[in-house]
C-alpha cells in the first residue's frame, strides 16, 4: 500500500516523542547543574599531577625530566628543576619540579604529555567547570593547583589507575629483586675473595725450610 512506510516512520516518531515525556531513559534534557550525566571512563579535559601518600610535595611523582614540556604541541607547560633531590616511589633520589605550570587557556587536551611521561606522574583530569572572569592569571595552574592524590585518580579513572599501580608495583618489585641479587652476588664475591686470601696466608712459602730442619 502506498504510504505505509511513511505511516510506520511517523508511528516510531510519535512513540519516541510521547515516551520522551514519561520514560526516564528517554528524557533528553538534564537539569544541570542539579542533575549531572556521569562522565565516561576515558573522558579527559586538562592534565594534573599525581602524588602518593598525604604530602603533595614529598609524594609527587614528577622528577622534572621535562619530557612533557618538550613534547607539548602548544608549549603550555613550564617546568623548573629543583637543585636538590628527594626519594621517588622506589626510594631512588630524584630531582623534582620546583615550578610546574600549565596554561589551560592554551592546552588542547591532546594527552601527549601523559603518553610520554615515563614516571606515570601526569594524567588527564575530568574537571571541566573551570571558567574564570580573567584569562591570564586565573587560567594558569600552578603546581599546588595541579597536584592531586592517587586516590583521586582512582576515583575518576578506576580501571586505568589500577593498571598503572600494578605496573609501578611490578617495577618496584623488579628493582628490589635486582638490588637483592646484586647484594647476594657481591657477598659471594667477597666471601670467595676472603677464602682465597686466607688460603694464601696459610700456604707455606717455598723458600721456608722444612719443620725438621728448622727445629735442628
Amino acid at each position: 500500500m502506498i504510504g505505509t512506510g511513511i505511516l510506520k516512520g511517523m508511528a516510531v516518531t510519535a512513540r519516541n516523542f510521547v515516551g520522551s515525556y514519561f520514560e526516564k531513559d528517554r528524557l533528553i534534557t538534564v537539569q544541570y547543574p542539579e542533575e549531572r550525566v556521569p562522565l565516561p571512563e576515558n573522558y579527559r579535559n586538562f592534565p594534573f599531577l599525581i602524588y602518593d601518600g598525604n604530602d603533595s610535595h614529598a609524594g609527587l611523582r614528577c622528577v622534572a625530566c621535562k619530557i612533557c614540556e618538550k613534547e607539548c604541541p602548544p608549549q603550555c607547560i613550564y617546568i623548573v628543576k629543583s637543585d636538590d633531590k628527594k626519594p621517588d616511589y622506589m626510594g631512588k633520589p630524584q630531582f623534582y619540579a620546583k615550578v610546574f605550570d600549565i596554561d589551560i587557556s592554551v592546552c588542547m587536551s591532546c594527552k601527549i604529555c601523559v603518553e610520554v611521561c615515563p614516571f606515570e606522574a601526569i594524567k588527564m583530569d575530568k574537571e571541566f567547570e573551570l571558567s574564570q572572569r580573567e584569562r591570564f592569571n586565573h587560567l594558569l595552574l600552578r603546581k599546588n593547583d595541579l597536584a592531586k592524590s592517587n586516590e583521586y585518580y582512582h576515583r575518576i579513572h578506576p580501571v586505568e589507575a589500577a593498571s598503572v599501580d600494578k605496573g609501578l608495583a611490578d617495577a618496584a618489585a623488579a628493582a628490589e629483586a635486582k638490588k637483592k641479587a646484586a647484594a647476594e652476588a657481591a657477598a659471594k664475591a667477597a666471601a670467595a675473595k676472603a677464602a682465597v686470601a686466607k688460603a694464601t696466608e696459610t700456604k707455606p712459602s717455598p723458600d721456608a725450610p722444612p719443620p725438621s730442619q728448622a727445629s735442628s
